[in-house]
């Protein structure tokens, strides 16, 4: 199976040679936050894509958006890039519709995080 996704251009890497220990650690904080919040997250997109549930979403598709929704809310986030970047998550690891959904779901976070920040701003 891993030979059949290299040859689609997917790359795997020995975790031990291509991140450094704090670069694991950050992303292992990241992912065990979005666990921990996704309730959180589960609430948010149910009011923002009704006619999705999650227990409706593709498995993949929960897990980019609990992970972008809670990234999102991080200091020192940068929004707009983490929404480019579960979008091509989508794109590489779920269905043919999910790039358009988790884009859509994740602009409408991104509008409520960037009204938040201005507010606080000011």
């Amino acid at each position: 199976a891993i030979d059949s996704l290299e040859e689609e251009g997917l790359h795997f890497v020995d975790r031990d040679t291509a991140f450094s220990a704090n670069e694991c650690d950050k992303a292992f904080a990241i992912a065990q936050g979005a666990y921990d919040h996704r309730a959180d997250t589960d609430a948010v997109v149910s009011e923002l894509a009704p006619d999705w549930p999650t227990h409706r979403q593709p498995v993949v598709d929960r897990a980019i958006l609990r992970l972008a929704h809670y990234e999102m809310h991080q200091p020192k986030a940068q929004p707009k890039a983490i929404v480019n970047e579960a979008v091509e998550l989508a794109k590489a690891f779920s269905t043919e519709n999910s790039p358009g959904f988790v884009n859509g779901v994740l602009d409408k976070i991104l509008k409520r995080v960037l009204n938040d920040t201005a507010a606080g701003a000011n």
